[in-house]
């Protein structure tokens, strides 16, 4: 499915004229939400969300004459964390861990109201676990190697996005996504964890020299 959807992707660079071609970088807050499931497929309540840190950045393309339709491409750094306990056995725990992916999405110009642009964008991330722990009572686990950590995880995400121009050649944008992980597991007993996450996020969109996008 995945291969399917990035040779999607692929062509639409490839077969579509310039009709706006920028570059984005964006940061803010990720307040994540775990669905935990033990070896046994017990959930485990009382989880807690936090907020971490993401960045990202990337590609933006104009797939229409109207630029009211872009294709985007780019890559993440994603920080999710969540705590909690199980007040049975007294236990506490923790996990804080970081993923970088690469996705591709789609974003559609809803309306304008004097400067401002509002956009839907939708996207498909693949992410990798490059950072992890997971503390229980005082004991701190490395998570990189684990199998419920270390599967693909593809995330679906949908939101809203506010852009508004500084200059002829950059605009500013803020925007809001949810988004919710299918993990992938190759173990039968294994724990299970999903991720759910909700961003705010700031960042800056930047016209390609000799590219002329109005904003």
């Amino acid at each position: 499915m995945v291969k399917h959807y990035a040779l999607v992707v692929f062509v639409l660079v490839f077969n579509f004229s310039c009709f706006c071609q920028q570059l984005y970088i964006e940061l803010g807050t990720t307040v994540s939400s775990f669905d935990y499931e033990n070896s046994q497929g017990q959930p485990l309540d009382n989880l807690l969300s936090t907020s971490k840190g993401y960045f990202g950045m990337g590609y933006r393309q104009s797939i229409n004459d109207a630029n009211t339709l872009f294709l985007l491409l780019g890559a993440t750094y994603n920080n999710y964390g969540a705590i909690g306990s199980e007040a049975s056995v007294d236990n506490f725990f923790e996990w804080d861990v970081s993923y970088l992916g690469v996705k591709a999405g789609l974003g559609i110009k809803l309306f304008e109201l004097r400067d401002l642009t509002f956009f839907l964008n939708t996207s498909i991330a693949t992410e990798f676990l490059v950072r992890g722990t997971q503390t229980i009572n005082n004991d701190v686990f490395n998570l990189v190697g684990e199998e419920e950590f270390n599967n693909t995880i593809f995330f679906f995400r949908g939101g809203l996005e506010m852009q508004y121009p500084i200059s002829r050649s950059t605009a500013l944008f803020v925007g809001y996504n949810y988004g919710s992980s299918v993990l992938i597991s190759s173990g039968e007993n294994s724990e299970k964890l999903n991720l759910k996450a909700h961003q705010f996020g700031l960042g800056f969109i930047i016209n390609l020299p000799k590219c002329y996008c109005s904003y």
